[in-house]
């Protein structure tokens, strides 16, 4: 319970490494706000599963792009449970894979909205109502590597993303530790649509850990760095990635 009384938000939190991330800051005593656009039926599972456990937990609807509605998420979780000590800014996506010579203004604009403006938006409103606590960034091994073909936009978002952290960890602290994690090929919805299953197989052929990852494997790093267990880590971003990158 290493988070017992503490307020979390996770943004993304219906599906997939969000959810697992609420569900896991939950089982460690944190009162979790679950953000969802359009997973409106997971994230509601979700509430339901953790309450089930004997947690508390709410599932609050919103664009993280549009500054209103960040702002009304952040309000509603003091409102609800009195304070806010953990950010997680698991939101995101690859949108669509576009080569160079493919991809418009609107695409790249959207990507980095969607992965880069929603964490600035969503850290600026949480901070204003931290006084001390820890933000963990979901970033990507694309940050790293530059990703798979057509995701050029996705790794540069993911990569100010890293930037950002480490910025961010500079400007906050010592009240506020702000991390970075870097997930490689874990078994979600986003590699369902993205990448070709033969990719996935040879991915798990060639890791040293033998399997893709799953999302417990990304919430149980999200609770060490939430938790007083990394008191002396920020601004790093740590890759977990089954041994296939090492940085």
């Amino acid at each position: 319970m290493r988070l017992q009384g503490q307020t979390a938000i996770v943004t993304g939190g219906g599906r997939d490494i969000g959810a697992a991330c609420a569900i896991k800051l939950a089982a460690e005593g944190a009162n979790v706000v679950i953000n969802y656009h359009a997973s409106a039926e997971g994230a509601e599972k979700v509430v339901a599963q953790i309450k089930g456990a004997g947690g508390n937990a709410v599932a609050v609807q919103g664009d993280l792009t549009d500054p209103a509605q960040v702002d009304k998420l952040v309000q509603t979780a003091v409102d609800t449970f009195g304070g806010l000590h953990v950010l997680v800014n698991n939101s995101g996506g690859l949108v669509a894979r576009n080569s160079l010579r493919e991809m418009d203004m609107t695409h790249w604009n959207k990507v980095m909205e969607l992965n880069l403006t929603s964490v600035f938006l969503m850290t600026k409103a949480a901070v204003a109502q931290m006084d001390k606590g820890a933000i963990v960034n979901i970033a990507s091994q694309a940050a790293r590597d530059g990703g798979g073909a057509g995701s050029a936009a996705y790794a540069a978002s993911k990569g100010a993303v890293m930037t950002l952290t480490r910025s961010l960890a500079k400007e906050l602290g010592p009240d506020i530790r702000v991390n970075g994690l870097c997930p490689g090929m874990v078994d979600t919805d986003f590699h369902n649509i993205f990448t070709p299953d033969q990719a996935r197989r040879g991915f798990e052929a060639a890791a040293p850990v033998k399997r893709q990852g799953v999302p417990d494997d990304i919430a149980n790093a999200v609770a060490f760095l939430a938790s007083d267990d990394s008191a002396f880590m920020t601004g790093v971003n740590i890759d977990i990635n089954g041994g296939m990158l090492f940085s």
